[in-house]
C-alpha cells in the first residue's frame, strides 16, 4: 500500500498525471485560471518573442496563447506533466522555479500561475522570475493569499469537496501580496495586484460533474485579494 504523500509534494502531480486535461476533473480550476491569466498577456511584440511559463504543469496555458505569437517555453519539476505540455506546443524544460535554467533577460513575458504558493524559497523564486525577464518585459502571476480565510477555503473546505485533490497545498507557503510586491520591486518590477474568484455557476457545475460551457468566463475580478489574486508588472528599463 502506498503511503500518503506529504503536503505540497510535487510527486502528487505525477500521481494525478491522467487528470490534467480533464476539464471537469480535479484540476478544473487550473484550466479556469489559465484562461484568466492569458487575458493579461498581450500579443507578442515581435515574431518568436519568448514567453516563459514557470510551473507550467501539463501546459494548460497553451490553448489560450495559440494566436498570441509567442514561443512558449514551460519550466516544471514534474516530467510526466512536461511530457504532456510538449504535446500542446510548449517547449518543455525541466527546472526549479528558484533556479530557472534560462538566460538572464531572455523573456518578453514570464508567467507564474499557481506556483508561488508551492515554493519553499519565495525570495529566490521571485528573483529568478525577474532575472529571466528582459527590461520592459511583463510578469504575470496568480497565487493564494496568506490569510486565515484563504487557509480555511483553500485547504479545510476545498480539499473536502468530493472532486478535489487532497494535500496539494501547504498553507504555510501562501503568499502575502504586500510581501510579494516588495520582493518584485527589489528586482525592478512594479507589481500591481487584484483579487479574483471563481464564479458560483462554475463551481456548482464542476461539483455536479457538468462539462464547462465554452466561452463562458469562470474566473472574475473582485475587490478583495484576501483569497486569490492576480499580479501584473513591467520590469524597469
Amino acid at each position: 500500500m502506498r503511503l500518503p504523500r506529504p503536503r505540497n509534494d510535487p510527486r502528487q502531480y505525477h500521481d494525478l498525471a491522467g487528470e490534467w486535461w480533464r476539464p471537469d476533473g480535479p484540476f478544473a480550476m487550473l484550466h479556469w485560471l489559465a484562461e484568466a491569466r492569458a487575458r493579461l498577456v498581450p500579443p507578442a511584440p515581435e515574431p518568436g518573442a519568448l514567453l516563459v511559463d514557470v510551473g507550467c504543469g501539463a501546459g494548460l496555458l497553451a490553448p489560450h496563447l495559440r494566436t498570441s505569437g509567442y514561443r512558449h517555453v514551460g519550466v516544471d519539476l514534474v516530467p510526466s506533466a512536461l511530457e504532456q505540455a510538449g504535446t500542446h506546443g510548449v517547449t518543455p524544460v525541466v527546472g526549479d522555479a528558484a533556479a530557472i535554467p534560462l538566460a538572464s533577460g531572455s523573456a518578453h513575458v514570464v508567467v507564474a500561475g499557481e506556483v508561488l504558493e508551492h515554493v519553499p524559497d519565495l525570495p529566490g523564486t521571485v528573483a529568478e522570475l525577474c532575472r529571466v525577464l528582459r527590461p520592459g518585459g511583463l510578469l504575470v502571476l496568480d497565487t493564494l493569499n496568506d490569510t486565515a480565510v484563504c487557509r480555511v477555503l483553500a485547504v479545510h473546505i476545498a480539499e473536502r469537496m468530493p472532486r478535489a485533490p487532497r494535500g496539494i497545498h501547504d498553507p504555510g507557503l501562501f503568499v502575502d501580496p504586500a510581501r510579494l510586491t516588495r520582493l518584485c520591486a527589489r528586482h525592478g518590477v512594479r507589481l500591481t495586484v487584484r483579487g479574483i474568484r471563481p464564479t458560483v455557476p462554475a463551481v456548482a457545475g464542476w461539483l455536479a460533474g457538468r462539462r464547462p460551457i465554452p466561452g463562458r468566463r469562470r474566473i472574475v475580478p473582485v475587490a478583495s485579494t484576501a483569497v486569490l489574486y492576480q499580479g501584473r508588472g513591467v520590469k524597469n528599463n
